[in-house]
């Protein structure tokens, strides 16, 4: 299979000349004033003595396609967020998911939820370009970046008060996360390279990440409340970032309240 990141990185660095170009750091700093909505991300995530749910809210995804054919971001915060969950995901990359930073602060106009903008963040300018829609957290995937890069953008987002996941899919990636103290670090069930998913995978990269002073996030392949208690009863973890299970579900409030409820 093509190396699907490879693709989405190339397509993002070309469409964030044109971003540049039409929004200098100035403005966006203008717009970030302007707000009153930020919240702690990651203290919601981990001062949740219970389940702490991520629900993600996206149209679109290279390994499914649409999920949500009439798609309303708002429509389904409003499900997530009656259901219990404690934050929510915004896909805001436009081509490959249909998504858009727009999303992130109509949700926030209308809900106080700490909200992650997921992106590929390549360039630091990206954390000033988000953060000017309202986000509270961004995503750092390693296997996208070099360590530099990953070490820039970890120090932007820091710098603006926004909180990090840090997303990893190997025990190399993984002992890399480490040297982030402040981040959440997020083990992605599914391989971005190849758009292969296994729950197990959380499993190995546990026993690496296991000592990590901040909050730990198994995401993606999580069906169903079996899935999460096993997850649970192999590693402890507690906090999920789920997308497409929720999305496609007929109920997700009936299926977020079951994960909500396994036994801890």
């Amino acid at each position: 299979m093509t190396d699907i990141l490879k693709q989405i990185i190339k397509d993002k660095k070309e469409s964030l000349i044109s971003i540049k170009k039409n929004n200098s750091l100035s403005s966006l700093d203008r717009k970030i004033k302007e707000l009153n909505c930020f919240l702690n991300f990651k203290q919601a995530v981990e001062g949740n003595r219970g389940v702490s749910l991520i629900a993600e809210i996206k149209k679109a995804s290279p390994s499914a396609g649409i999920l949500i054919k009439d798609f309303n971001h708002l429509d389904i915060a409003k499900i997530y967020l009656d259901s219990g969950v404690t934050c929510l995901s915004v896909l805001t990359e436009e081509k490959y998911f249909l998504g858009r930073s727009d999303f992130i602060l109509d949700i926030k106009n209308k809900y106080q939820v700490p909200i992650l903008a997921k992106d590929f963040f390549i360039d630091p300018y990206q954390v000033s370009l988000s953060k000017s829609f309202g986000c509270d957290c961004i995503l750092i995937i390693i296997a996208a970046l070099s360590e530099s890069q990953a070490d820039e953008i970890y120090s932007e987002a820091i710098k603006e008060g926004l909180s990090v996941i840090v997303e990893v899919h190997s025990a190399e990636e993984a002992t890399q996360a480490l040297k982030y103290e402040e981040a959440i670090i997020g083990i992605n069930n599914r391989n971005l390279k190849t758009l292969e998913v296994s729950i197990e995978n959380t499993l190995c990269i546990y026993k690496t990440v296991q000592y990590h002073q901040g909050p730990i996030i198994s995401e993606s392949g999580i069906k169903n409340a079996i899935d999460a208690q096993y997850i649970y009863d192999k590693t402890g973890i507690r906090k999920f970032l789920i997308g497409e299970s929720l999305l496609t579900n007929d109920t997700p409030e009936k299926l977020i309240k079951e994960i909500l409820s396994i036994k801890l």
